[in-house]
């Protein structure tokens, strides 16, 4: 391993890495960020889909999207959301095959 590159991280970098990490450490994020990796969903569609409260599906997708994990188009008066970054999406799916394996 390059050591050079390991000791050049910086603290933001750092940061967005762990926040990353705590995002994917909670059941609830994954089933929605797991829900969004094959179609788009309203909060509605994902409260409905994951038997989840609508106020817990938008306090969750507030924090994605703060990380830039989810984005959201409207349509009228409904935000549709969508996986906003195919590298996370890929380490989350690696993960829940090894789950699986």
């Amino acid at each position: 391993m390059d050591t050079d590159h390991v000791n050049n991280l910086d603290e933001e970098t750092l940061f967005v890495v762990s926040q990353t990490f705590k995002a994917l450490g909670d059941p609830t994020r994954i089933r929605i960020l797991h829900l969004l990796f094959v179609n788009e969903y309203s909060v509605n569609g994902i409260s409905e889909a994951l038997s989840l409260k609508q106020s817990t599906v938008s306090h969750q997708l507030r924090f994605l999207k703060n990380l830039r994990l989810v984005k959201y188009r409207r349509e009228g008066t409904t935000l549709y959301y969508s996986h906003d970054d195919e590298h996370v999406m890929n380490i989350l799916e690696q993960m829940i095959k090894h789950a699986r394996h």
